[in-house]
This record gives C-alpha cells, sequence and structure tokens, in this order.
C-alpha cells in the first residue's frame, strides 16, 4: 500500500501544510487503524480515500494524529493532486463524498480548485481566557465552526505567541473548543489581500501551516469587509507559509492552490 507526503496550498517545495494520503482502498480499514497511521505520520491531516463505482468519485476521510475530523481543506486538495498527478486520474473533476458533503476538485491553471462549504461566521463578544491566550486583544471576535479573532494589523499576526495550553480551552466555535484563527487586514503592498494564522490544539495540533477549512469562514467574511468577491489569502506560519485564493459564491467558497509531492512511500502494515 503507496502513500504520499503532498505540501498542499504550497507555492514550492516545502511551504504550504503537509498531508499524507493513502492510495484508494477497495474498503474503509478499521478506524482504531486509521487513527494510529494518522499518529504515526504526525501531519496535521493523513487522507484515506474508498474507491466506488464512479471513477470520478471517492470516499474521503481525514485523521490529524488525535481525532478524526469532519473537514479538512488541505488535505482534500493533496488527495486530489494525487489522484490526478501521481495516479494519472483521467477525469476533469473529481467528487469527494465526505462527512461535510460532497466536495469537488478540479485542475484550474496550473493549481487546483475546491468547491467547498461557506461557513459565514456571526460576531460574538471575546470568550473568556481568549486575549490571555493570545496574548493581545482582538479587535473583533467572529464564531464559525472556528474561532476567529481579527487583529489590528499584520505585524500582530506575524508576532503572536500564543500560550497554547491556554488556548485549548477556550470556546466559542462550532467544533468544541481549543481551535482558533487570527487574522488582519494584510500591510499596503503585500502580494495579498489578508494574513492569517490558524491555532489547533483542541485537535491535537499547535499550528496548523495552511488551513482550507479556516478560509470557509474568513473567505465571506473579508469578501464583505474588502467589498470583493475574491481575495488573496497568506497564512504566515513561521518557516512555511501557505497561499490561498478564495473566491465566495453565496454558499459556498472556491479555495484555489498548488500542490506538491515531497514523499512517496509504501507502508508494510
Amino acid at each position: 500500500m503507496r502513500q504520499w507526503t503532498i505540501d498542499a496550498f504550497a507555492a514550492a517545495p516545502f511551504k504550504g501544510n503537509q498531508a499524507c494520503v493513502v492510495e484508494p482502498l477497495d474498503a474503509w480499514p478499521d478506524a482504531g487503524w486509521m487513527q494510529s497511521l494518522a499518529a504515526e505520520n504526525n501531519q496535521a491531516e493523513t487522507a484515506f480515500l474508498l474507491r466506488t463505482g464512479d471513477p470520478a468519485r471517492f470516499g474521503l476521510r481525514w485523521f490529524t494524529p488525535a481525532v478524526e475530523v469532519p473537514l479538512c481543506g488541505h488535505a482534500t486538495l493533496a488527495s486530489g493532486h494525487v489522484l490526478f498527478s501521481e495516479l494519472g486520474l483521467d477525469v476533469s473533476t473529481i467528487t469527494f463524498d465526505t462527512r461535510s458533503g460532497p466536495l469537488i476538485v478540479k485542475r484550474a491553471s496550473g493549481r487546483y480548485e475546491m468547491d467547498f462549504p461557506a461557513d459565514p461566521p456571526t460576531r460574538i463578544e471575546a470568550p473568556a481566557g481568549l486575549a490571555r491566550a493570545l496574548g493581545v486583544e482582538p479587535a473583533e471576535v467572529w464564531s464559525g465552526t472556528y474561532l476567529l479573532a481579527m487583529l489590528a494589523s499584520e505585524e500582530q499576526v506575524r508576532a503572536l505567541q500564543p500560550d497554547l495550553r491556554a488556548l485549548k480551552g477556550v470556546g466559542g466555535g462550532a467544533r468544541g473548543v481549543g481551535n482558533a484563527g487570527v487574522s488582519a487586514v494584510a500591510d499596503a503592498g503585500a502580494p495579498y489581500d489578508v494574513v492569517s494564522r490558524f491555532f489547533a490544539p483542541g485537535s491535537g495540533i499547535d499550528e496548523d501551516p495552511a488551513t482550507g477549512s479556516f478560509h470557509c469562514i474568513a473567505s465571506p467574511l473579508f469578501s464583505e469587509k474588502l467589498g470583493r468577491t475574491t481575495l488573496r489569502f497568506h497564512q504566515a506560519y513561521p518557516g512555511r507559509g501557505g497561499d490561498l485564493e478564495c473566491e465566495h459564491r453565496g454558499e459556498r467558497v472556491l479555495l484555489r492552490g498548488a500542490a506538491r509531492t515531497t514523499v512517496e512511500g509504501r507502508l508494510r502494515v
């Protein structure tokens, strides 16, 4: 059984967010086995694919080193990349059946485009402990699947050194506690419109390098604030960084980005 390590939302190798993708299977393995492999891989997500009777349709599940999650953008992009570029799947679009409904991936001018459900957030009062955990007072706090703390500047986003143990206990998002992103409008002249970071100690990930599902929240929010449906986002994970183009289309968000294969391996278990 083969698996690949893919850098997703990556402008070059060793950028973006890593995901392991296991080659398509004929039946789902035991969930405990999938969780153990994800822990062994120790990447933000390991993606598992299930063949169906339709060559352009696959089941898809995602596991962090600690839990199975209902939605993951970068590992979906990585899965599409494996099917298109590593396994030579000759179709125009791929549909993935997931816990978040059907997700569509297609090629788009040297990148990939994913069609995801939008998650427009609601503005809320800052949850107890959030400012202390982040080490900065947010200008605004919004809640969707995750918390989104809007900061005053790109400099604040980049300099942030949160207390992850404290953040793990902060609630306010729909997916339990300990998952929060921070965002700010980019500095003038930057090659992107919004800069973000995402912390998920509640899901076993201290900081995620590039988070597609978070941008299902950020895209509708910043599209309204900046008055444009298509925006460029940079996720400023130190030393890597991920780049996404997001287009808000009502109940959907189109996420565009590139992917690079860095490792091909063979499982012996």
